[in-house]
């Protein structure tokens, strides 16, 4: 009877001091929407990550280009930011969101029957506002933020941003780290979303905020070109839909997102159709980036992809 008891409490000890990162069921109340995994949500103990340890030393960089399919200037802008993403695909990447700092205006508007398809989105809208109302360097389209850097304004010209994305990519002043898993059903058109963020500078767990946009890949559609010549063949890329949570800043981390030393956030969402109706699950992608809440600055973005 003693040896079963000292097997019990030497199991027992075994256990309670095994650390599980980002453990499940979560500790804090996620409000994570349970009907989008295909079966019993006690099952989803199967497919809840364990992060390995983030050995990732580059601070990558989030292009934000403020467009519109009627921006006469916007395509250039927009070839310049995909050039730089093809230089260093693992380290640049780019969210196109179509607005302007009145929110919607001219250049994003929908004029049937050569422009008919509505490119914005509540977020993006939300965004090009807030900015267009408190950043004087956002006068129009086409501009962009480069980690949202402040060069004097957090807008620069698209004559600015080769330099500006050099001058990240170099300086490399890695202060938080970031990973994520995703699982995508294809029944229910459901994902969840884990992240994981490391602070490699203590300093940043002040006024840390998190942002997920889901952007589409690519579409074929309708674009003014620099001659005002209209193309219907135009390649949109990178088009921001929407972010999750439906937060256009996202959120804030807080204490009560900490597991040990690290952050651990997650979320639910629906995948949507493409802006053409189709559905295309393979065609859509998640940049997650981790930001200052009094600055806008971004620590750390990366890329995941819906379907691997």
């Amino acid at each position: 009877m003693r040896l079963l008891l000292f097997i019990f409490l030497f199991g027992f000890l075994f256990v309670s001091c095994d650390h599980v990162k980002n453990p499940y069921p979560p500790e804090v109340n996620l409000e994570l929407d349970t009907t989008l995994y295909p079966g019993l949500w006690s099952d989803y103990i199967n497919e809840w990550p364990v992060f390995s340890e983030n050995t990732n030393t580059n601070r990558n960089v989030l292009i934000e280009d403020f467009t519109g399919h009627k921006c006469v200037f916007c395509p250039a802008a927009a070839d310049l930011a995909h050039a730089l993403h093809e230089a260093d695909p693992s380290r640049v990447y780019i969210a196109s969101i179509h607005a302007g700092p009145d929110g919607i205006g001219d250049f994003q508007s929908v004029s049937p029957p050569d422009y008919p398809l509505d490119f914005t989105n509540p977020e993006g809208v939300e965004i090009g506002l807030y900015f267009g109302e408190n950043d004087g360097g956002f006068p129009g389209n086409p501009r962009g933020t480069v980690n949202r850097f402040n060069n004097g304004t957090i807008f620069q010209s698209p004559t600015q941003w080769t330099s500006m994305v050099n001058d990240q990519l170099s300086s490399n002043n890695l202060k938080i780290n970031i990973q994520s898993e995703l699982n995508y059903y294809e029944e229910t058109k459901g994902a969840f979303l884990h992240v994981e963020l490391d602070p490699v500078d203590a300093n940043v767990s002040e006024n840390l905020g998190i942002t997920v946009y889901l952007l589409e890949d690519s579409l074929v559609g309708d674009q003014k070109m620099s001659d005002n010549s209209h193309n219907s063949n135009y390649i949109h890329r990178d088009i921001h839909r929407g972010n999750l949570n439906a937060s256009a800043f996202g959120r804030p981390v807080s204490s009560e997102d900490l597991i040990g030393d690290k952050y651990y956030i997650n979320y639910s969402f629906i995948v949507p159709n493409q802006l053409d109706g189709q559905y295309n699950a393979s065609n859509m992608h998640l940049l997650i980036y981790a930001f200052n809440t009094e600055t806008w600055e971004i620590y750390q973005v990366i890329k995941q992809k819906i379907v691997p």
